[in-house]
């Protein structure tokens, strides 16, 4: 079964980008863009996690307030209980998580400090991998059967 660790392992790039809590959500919003990614981990340090801020986070600010919210820091718009997960979660658990709390990012913490952040296409492209392999071992075995 494949685990958050082999996830991390299958990502082109682990660094992870952060912003600080006190950065410009305008700030956010064009390394959002520049980077095409969906949200960004706010941390004072880079280590620990103080919240996560999407752009499902910045839209819905837009719609209720306006384009001042631009203007506001990134610890105003961010959520700020972060669920995580460890390196050996299997994906499946993690994978329902993001499902139940209809989220997309998730940081990896190893040791209290964050090593990965994975994503919840991160996480189906290596299930369906796994399905594959199975499918073609079960094929295989089949097939050497006859």
């Amino acid at each position: 079964m494949i685990n958050v660790r082999h996830i991390v392992g299958m990502k082109p790039s682990t660094q992870i980008l952060s912003v600080k809590p006190t950065d410009r959500v305008q700030d956010v919003t064009q390394l959002l863009a520049k980077y095409r990614i969906g949200a960004v981990i706010v941390s004072r340090d880079g280590d620990i996690v103080d919240g996560i801020l999407s752009e499902r986070d910045i839209v819905r600010a837009l719609g209720t307030r306006g384009a001042s919210v631009l203007d506001e820091r990134a610890q105003d718009l961010m959520t700020q209980v972060v669920i995580g997960c460890k390196p050996e979660d299997p994906a499946l658990d993690v994978l329902e998580k993001m499902t139940e709390g209809r989220f997309r990012h998730m940081p990896v913490i190893e040791e209290n400090r964050m090593i990965a952040v994975i994503s919840i296409g991160d996480v189906v492209k290596a299930r369906i991998q796994e399905i594959q392999h199975e499918n073609a071992a079960l094929t295989d075995m089949i097939s050497n059967s006859w």
